[in-house]
């Protein structure tokens, strides 16, 4: 949706609206940075001080995150995502990996029994990009490989809502799996191949029951890596030096 002149008396508000529909249509996408301040309030045709307010209110909802001599970011695309989020920061790292692992056991049962030729088509083309990110060593390509062949596991699950929450909830854990890079185990451990290739294979064959089976055994190691590791004192490692499974 292309950017209109705000002609009414609330002219913060009629930003905000405008700027959250940009956000929730995915014109901002999650993780995109936003036009900076002067061509807002270009296209906008009002004032900065106006611009700055509704960019200050949408970074108090969590919508959008400032990050200093970078510009402004979408963080979140709804303010149910943005409520997840701040909550998540509120919880333990294993916490928000349990809640995480309940979703994505249930999203391999359903997608089991409810997939379709061309979600197949997209599970396979995503664990292929997956073990070409891990084999490139690029640590950041490989989480974001990481968490869309997971996204497109619950989206084969065919449930709306079950997709849109498993999307908030994977995305703002991305800060914590960059911190689990540094856990202290096996590669095996870190890039599980086996264990994911086991999950798309369940998915084809069409059993649920051993698509529930292959995410507890691949999610189990994973808690077991934040267990062993102090992750509250680990730094996120954003170099290219290895990949941490997701």
């Amino acid at each position: 949706m292309p950017l209109r002149s705000a002609a009414r008396t609330n002219l913060v508000d009629l930003v905000i609206a405008q700027m959250e529909s940009l956000i929730s249509d995915g014109e901002w996408k999650v993780g995109e940075k936003i036009p900076a301040e002067p061509l807002l309030v270009e296209q906008l045709a009002v004032g900065r001080n106006t611009v700055r307010e509704a960019v200050r209110a949408l970074v108090h909802t969590g919508l959008l995150e400032p990050r200093q001599g970078d510009g402004t970011y979408v963080r979140a695309n709804s303010d149910f995502g943005a409520a997840v989020q701040r909550r998540l920061r509120r919880a333990g790292v294993l916490e928000a990996y349990e809640v995480r692992a309940c979703l994505e056991r249930d999203a391999a049962r359903h997608a089991a029994q409810r997939r379709t030729q061309e979600d197949l088509a997209s599970l396979r083309a995503a664990l292929a990009e997956r073990g070409q990110a891990w084999e490139s060593g690029d640590t950041a390509a490989f989480i974001d490989a990481d968490m869309a062949f997971h996204r497109t596991v619950a989206d084969a699950a065919h449930n709306s809502v079950l997709a849109e929450l498993y999307g908030h909830l994977s995305d703002a854990l991305r800060e914590t799996l960059q911190s689990v890079v540094a856990a202290p185990v096996a590669d095996s451990v870190r890039h599980q191949f086996d264990a994911h290739k086991a999950i798309v294979d369940a998915i084809e064959a069409r059993d649920p029951q051993a698509a529930e089976a292959a995410v507890l055994a691949h999610l189990g190691e994973g808690m077991a890596a934040l267990r062993e590791q102090p992750l509250d004192e680990a730094e996120p490692q954003t170099n290219n030096s290895g990949a941490a499974h997701e």
